[in-house]
């Protein structure tokens, strides 16, 4: 079944709804089961991340929800169009930082005299007033994240994808992205869907944290993250829930690496 991509309604109870959702793909050994049987709500203002080892699907059931790819099997209905935010940062290097999210408000249909002063805006709170004629070139690689992220922000959907956005970032850079994040996550009362294979980063940031399964990724196991924000890595209860889920993934690779 297709994709189904609802216009924004105040009434209905879900920001995502995936209802057994499957994915094949063809390859040279035939028909290639990536998806099984997938079913995840994700409620209004609700942050929820996908984990699961490398090669899972996480991706992929990303592309699903944004549109870029249909289901073999099942539904997915989301409340709006959501924008997505790649692990690279996909700016245009020939634009500067505001024009890179004008661009995305001229696909709204945002008039153009309306353009620039919400550009600036979004730069604002992401925290990088003054940085609108700044090249791509001229930001650093987690700048480019937040430039990224505004221009997602500038769609105004109710959903936010974001697949493995910080991952290529060092260590502190993606300590401050988290904080800014979950910050902008709060202001905005966007709902979030988050793709990672890093367990602490999941409960960093997540309401709830699904696990996915490998070949075919199916969903093994939910946990409910009920630390209070503002969360650090290196908090006790993050690092506990941490091995907690880590050791239900190590099973989940073992057990695949057994057939």
């Amino acid at each position: 079944m297709a994709t189904t991509l609802a216009e924004a309604d105040e009434t209905v109870d879900f920001a995502a709804r995936l209802e057994h959702v499957s994915k094949s793909f063809t390859g040279p050994g035939g028909q290639q089961l990536v998806l099984d049987d997938i079913s995840i709500d994700v409620a209004p203002g609700e942050f929820v991340t996908l984990l699961g080892a490398s090669g899972c699907g996480k991706s992929t059931l990303l592309n699903l929800v944004a549109g870029l790819d249909r289901p073999t099997a099942g539904s997915i209905t989301t409340d709006g169009r959501p924008a997505l935010m790649f692990q690279e940062h996909a700016l245009f290097p020939w634009l500067t930082a505001g024009k890179n999210i004008e661009l995305a408000l001229k696909l709204r249909g945002v008039p153009k005299p309306l353009r620039r002063d919400k550009a600036e805006e979004l730069l604002e709170l992401v925290r990088l007033k003054g940085a609108y004629g700044k090249r791509v070139h001229e930001l650093s690689g987690g700048m480019r994240q937040r430039v990224a992220m505004a221009r997602a922000l500038a769609q105004e959907s109710n959903l936010l994808l974001m697949d493995e956005p910080f991952a290529a970032l060092d260590a502190i850079t993606r300590d401050v992205l988290h904080d800014e994040l979950t910050r902008i996550w709060a202001e905005t009362g966007v709902s979030v869907l988050f793709v990672t294979h890093n367990v602490r980063e999941a409960v960093r940031l997540a309401q709830r944290v699904v696990l996915l399964s490998s070949r075919p990724g199916r969903i093994a196991r939910e946990w409910e993250v009920d630390i209070p924000q503002p969360r650090r890595i290196e908090d006790a209860p993050v690092a506990e829930l941490s091995l907690e889920i880590t050791e239900v993934l190590r099973g989940e690779i073992r057990r695949h690496g057994q057939h």
